[in-house]
């Protein structure tokens, strides 16, 4: 799946997360900003990259801006960013995440 606009999806309010989706070359790469990243960045990062990758991206640049979301949320809004900045709504289906 290619990336043809920059996405977005999230707020900045309590136990949420921005994730922002554009077009990357290095693999996945994440720029994450959260107050509770020493306890549970490598989660974040984790939730975020296997989300992108059952959605076939594999050359994306996340800036991802935490504000304390559970896992449930941040598979949501990384599938929604990825949505957007592929310009699709039907794929992949929702069991396959």
């Amino acid at each position: 799946m290619e990336i043809k606009t920059t996405g977005v999806a999230g707020t900045l309010e309590s136990s949420d997360i921005q994730i922002m989706i554009s077009k990357g070359s290095n693999g996945i790469e994440i720029d994450l900003d959260s107050e509770v990243k020493k306890a549970y960045g490598d989660q974040i990062e984790k939730v975020i990259t296997d989300t992108l990758k059952k959605y076939g991206l594999d050359n994306v640049k996340v800036k991802a801006t935490d504000k304390g979301a559970l896992d449930c949320v941040i598979k949501a809004r990384t599938l929604a960013a990825a949505q957007r900045a592929t310009e699709t709504s039907d794929k992949p289906e929702l069991e396959v995440l």
